[in-house]
Formats: C-alpha cells, sequence, structure tokens
C-alpha cells in the first residue's frame, strides 16, 4: 500500500469533556486531524455526551465527518448491584443511524440515573435491548475481553466476545491497542487469535487523551488534578509518556504494521457511521386525540370553557384576548405543546401532586390560564403575551 493510500480514522478519542482525563480540545482535535490528512474523527468521552453538539459543530465547520460515540461503563452483575466486588468494563459504542443514537442516549442516561455507583454503569441484558443502531469495540485494557485475558481466563474472553457479538448485530470489533504497554502486546496476540477463532474482525485504536505527544505532560498534571496526587508520587496513575495522542495514518500503519485489515476496518466503521442532527426542527411530538379531531379546534374548546368557568360575564375583551393569543400559538406550531403540558398539569392536580403557579411569559397567558397550566389572573393584573408575537415578527423579519 502506497503512503497515499494510507487511510486510517480515529475511533477512540477521548475529549475535554472526559473530565480530568481528556485534555485534548475538541477544536484542537479536529484542526489537528485536519492537519493529518484525516476526513472523519470520532469522539468517546468516558460514560457522557455532554461534548457531542459541540463535536458534530466543530467537525462540519473543518469538514470532517463526525463519528458520535462514547466509551461506557459496565457492569460484571446487575446494574442494580451496588457494591465494590460488581466490577465494571470498558466499552466503545458508536453511532451508526439515528436508532443507534436514540439508543445511546437512553444507554448513558439510564447509566448515570439506574446504575450509578462511583461510575455510570449498564448491564448486559440493558445493553442487550438497546444495541440496534450501535457499533461497538472492545475498548482497552479496562474492556471485558481484555481483562479475562489479563486475568488468565480465555475461556471467559471468549465468552465475553461472543455475548457482544450477538448482542451487537450491526458490528461489534476486537480492538487492538499499542502504547508500548506490555500487556497490550500479551492481549493482542490473544486478541488475533480469538479473531481467527471466532471469526470476529479486529479494529486498531490509539486511545487519544490528548492532542500532540508533547501535550503528555500537561495531560499527566491533569490526571493529578483527578487523583488528588502530586507529580513527584511514585505510586500513582499515569499513562506512558507521549503514547496517547492523535497519530497520524502513516504512524498507525508503522505501530500496526502486522494488522492491516485492523486498520483499513476504521474506515469500514466510519463509512457505515452516518448520523446526522436536525437543528432548527420541532421534534414536539403530537398529542394524541381520535382520529380526524383537529389539534387546535380541540385546544380552543378547551379554552372556551376554562373561560366560562373563569370569568363571569365574558367580555368582549376576554374572546378578542383568547383568539388573539391563540393565533399566535397556532401560527409559531404550539398547539400540540400546550395540550401536552395541559394534561402534565390536569393529572398533576387530579393526583394532588403540586404545582406552581406559573412563570415567565406563561404567567401572561389567557390561554395558560384557562387551561388550569397557570393560576394567575392575567386580566387582572394586566399581565401580557407579547413574548410570542415579537417572535413571528422577529421570524417574518429574518425571512424577509
Amino acid at each position: 500500500m502506497t503512503e497515499e493510500t494510507k487511510k486510517f480514522v480515529h475511533l477512540h478519542v477521548h475529549t475535554e469533556y472526559s473530565l480530568l482525563d481528556g485534555s485534548g480540545k475538541v477544536r484542537k482535535l479536529l484542526k489537528r486531524a485536519k492537519e493529518l490528512g484525516m476526513d472523519s474523527l470520532a469522539i468517546t468521552d468516558h460514560g457522557a455526551m455532554y461534548g457531542v453538539v459541540d463535536f458534530y459543530k466543530a467537525a462540519k465547520e473543518e469538514g470532517i465527518k463526525p463519528i458520535i460515540g462514547c466509551e461506557i461503563y459496565v457492569s460484571e452483575k446487575s446494574m442494580a448491584i451496588k457494591e465494590k466486588n460488581n466490577d465494571i468494563y470498558h466499552l466503545v459504542l458508536l453511532v451508526k443511524n439515528e436508532t443507534g443514537y436514540k439508543n445511546l442516549m437512553k444507554i448513558v442516561s439510564t447509566a448515570s440515573i439506574e446504575g450509578y455507583y462511583y461510575k455510570p454503569r449498564v448491564d448486559h441484558e440493558y445493553l442487550l435491548k438497546h444495541s440496534e443502531g450501535l457499533i461497538a469495540l472492545s475498548a482497552c485494557l479496562g474492556g471485558e475481553v481484555q481483562k479475562n485475558i489479563l486475568n488468565g481466563n480465555i475461556k471467559g474472553a471468549e465468552n465475553a466476545a461472543l455475548f457482544y457479538k450477538e448482542t451487537f448485530k450491526d458490528g461489534f470489533y476486537l480492538e487492538l491497542q499499542d502504547h508500548k504497554l506490555e500487556e497490550q502486546l500479551r492481549v493482542s496476540e490473544e486478541l488475533i487469535k480469538m479473531s481467527k477463532k471466532l471469526n470476529i474482525p479486529l479494529v486498531a485504536t490509539n486511545d487519544v487523551h490528548y492532542v500532540k505527544k508533547e501535550d503528555w505532560k500537561s495531560h499527566d498534571v491533569l490526571l493529578c488534578i483527578q487523583t488528588g496526587k502530586t507529580l513527584d508520587e511514585e505510586n500513582r496513575m499515569r499513562y506512558q509518556s507521549g503514547e496517547f495522542y492523535l497519530r497520524s495514518p502513516e504512524e498507525m500503519y508503522e505501530r500496526f504494521n502486522y494488522a492491516e485489515e485492523a486498520l483499513l476496518n476504521t474506515v469500514k466503521i466510519a463509512e457505515e457511521c452516518n448520523f446526522d442532527y436536525e437543528f432548527h426542527v420541532s421534534k414536539l411530538p403530537n398529542f394524541p386525540l381520535p382520529e380526524g379531531q383537529d389539534h387546535f379546534e380541540y385546544l380552543k374548546q378547551l379554552c372556551e370553557k376554562g373561560l366560562k368557568k373563569l370569568y363571569n360575564p365574558i367580555l368582549e375583551e376576554l374572546s378578542e384576548r383568547l383568539d388573539y393569543e391563540l393565533g399566535i400559538i397556532k401560527e409559531m406550531g404550539y398547539v400540540d405543546y400546550f395540550l401536552i403540558v395541559w394534561d402534565f398539569i390536569r393529572f398533576a392536580n387530579e393526583n394532588e401532586i403540586m404545582t406552581g403557579p406559573g412563570r415567565g411569559s406563561a404567567a401572561g397567558s389567557i390561554v395558560a390560564y384557562t387551561l388550569g397550566i397557570t393560576k394567575i389572573d392575567p386580566i387582572r393584573y394586566n399581565l401580557i403575551f407579547e413574548r410570542g408575537d415579537a417572535l413571528v415578527k422577529l421570524g417574518e423579519l429574518l425571512e424577509g
């Protein structure tokens, strides 16, 4: 293979959003990737997706294809078990399509809400139910396959690999890494054997935690802050000096000259990952109504019913104010939004769940008042409903 045809994509990348663990700024990583002639790059921060939108936007600006992902933590036993002897493993997940993105959001959210114990975790059972649209990589030495190899449990490693292969039908890869660590060399030998035996493809990655080789010193300081240690302490967490940076394709081909297929698989995976955000597009769900029933008319009926209940007599100015607000709400596309909020508040009131009186521009709305969303009479207190009207006028100006 000539130098010109050496293609490689970094699929295991920690940014500044891997708090106190990654020191590579999103924009600097992307600029460096572009300098190195790469056209794609992944983001796989530890247990979180805080940075994916910023990463996506910045990648698009640089002309680089963004691959959304995360290095999650997998609980050995049920994630409901909160005890120290319940080990956790690393696993890299990459978004292949919209279904995969939704599943990754569920995995990361559930890991923090239901599975959190020192770290956000999910278990095998949860992954089985939310694997569609995701490509999995076996991760670093902290991965389930790798840990079993290091512990001498080859059968356990094979069983773990087969589980992930069966779970992630969109793709599972055994991840080769080489940061000049003796353990990685031992693990890689077994992974190559396992790949052939179990028919599971290999992929080569560099566990990126900073941008350039010389950045390792500042990253080492970051690790000390994370672990509460000082630089001169001997027995502390540290990474092999200068090995966890964004390597060039040439460097990766030199390091993994024995596994060219694993390098080419990075390009194959990148080509399969095709998720794009739709910004400035309303994602509001439709409020369920019987087929044929108009949502706006239903909202209007609810408001008119509330108007009769709250005001006596109903003066012309009240009807005009209601029609004016409903017109703005319809024009802005917020009919279903008001119906959804009304349904939440209705349920809360019927089940004696406390709610507030209302705040912000909502407190000035007669629609919100007649629906029972707010408890403040905007007419009595001379409150105005102008923010919605201003947004419509702004939109008209921008379109003009």
